[in-house]
C-alpha cells in the first residue's frame, strides 16, 4: 500500500487538484481546510477530511496522528494552504498583514514541525511547501504577500540543511500567476481588477492547479535520493 500524503487548504486551488490527484494515484490521504464539505464532497477512497486551521497547532497535529493511526506515518506533507491579501504598503489593514504572515509563514512552520521528527527517525520522508513567484520577486501591492513567500523559500532552505542528512526532502514550489479562488480574498475591487488585467497582459491564462499538481507528484515520485530543491512554474506566456 502507499504512504500517508497530508495535503492543507485542499478544499480548492492547488489543494483540491492535489487531492484529486493523489488519490488517483491510489495514495491514502489526509485532508485539512477550513470548508470540510468542499473535501467530503470529492468522496475520494482512503481519505480522511479534517477542519483544520493550520494556524491552529494542536489541532493540526491532533489530525496528523489521526490519520497516521490508521494509514500509516506520513510520507509526504504538502503545505498548501494559504491566503494573498493583496493591498499597498499606505493604507492596507494591518489585520490582513497578520493574516497572512500567521497562515503562510506560521501554518508552513506548523506542519513542518509536526511530520520531522518522524522522518528523521525513519530516515525518509518529503516536505513540499508551496511558495510563490512573488517568494522570489517583488510585485506591486504584493508587500505582506511577498514578505509571507519569501518567509516560506527561506525556511524551506533552512529546513533542507536541517533534515538533509536524515534523507529528508524538503522542497519549495513557486507558481506564478494561476487561477485560483486565492485572489478572492482580497478585498479592495481595484486590485481585483487591476491584478486580472495584469493577468491577461503577461499571457497567464493556460496554466492550471493540475498542471501545479502534476509538478508536485512529479517531484515526489521521483527517487527519495532526487531532490528537485526548488520549482518555479509558470504559464509559458508569463513574462514577469
Amino acid at each position: 500500500m502507499k504512504k500517508l500524503v497530508v495535503i492543507t487548504g485542499a478544499s480548492s486551488g492547488f489543494g483540491l487538484a492535489l487531492a484529486k490527484r493523489f488519490a488517483n494515484a491510489g495514495y491514502p490521504l489526509l485532508l485539512l481546510a477550513r470548508r470540510l464539505d468542499k473535501m467530503t464532497a470529492l468522496e475520494l477512497p482512503n481519505t480522511l477530511c479534517r477542519q483544520v486551521d493550520v494556524t491552529d497547532k494542536p489541532a493540526f497535529a491532533t489530525a496528523v496522528a489521526e490519520a497516521e493511526s490508521v494509514y500509516g506515518p506520513t510520507d509526504l506533507l504538502i503545505n498548501n494552504a494559504g491566503v494573498m491579501l493583496l493591498g499597498s504598503i499606505e493604507n492596507q489593514d494591518p489585520l490582513e498583514w497578520q493574516k497572512m504572515l500567521d497562515v503562510n509563514v506560521m501554518g508552513v512552520l506548523n506542519g513542518m514541525q509536526i511530520v520531522m521528527n518522524s522522518m528523521k527517525q525513519r530516515q525518509t520522508g518529503t516536505i513540499i511547501n508551496v511558495s510563490s513567484i512573488a517568494g522570489k520577486q517583488p510585485f506591486a501591492t504584493h508587500a505582506a504577500y511577498c514578505a509571507s513567500k519569501y518567509g516560506v523559500t527561506g525556511l524551506t532552505a533552512v529546513a533542507r540543511a536541517e533534515l538533509s542528512a536524515s534523507n529528508v526532502r524538503v522542497l519549495s514550489i513557486c507558481p506564478g500567476a494561476v487561477s485560483t479562488e486565492l485572489l478572492g480574498h482580497t478585498s479592495d475591487p481595484a486590485i481585483i481588477e487591476g491584478y486580472q488585467q495584469w493577468k491577461q497582459s503577461v499571457g497567464a491564462i493556460h496554466i492550471t492547479a493540475d498542471d501545479i499538481a502534476q509538478t508536485i507528484q512529479f517531484s515526489y515520485e521521483l527517487p527519495q535520493a532526487v531532490s528537485l530543491r526548488e520549482i518555479i512554474i509558470t504559464d509559458t506566456k508569463q513574462d514577469a
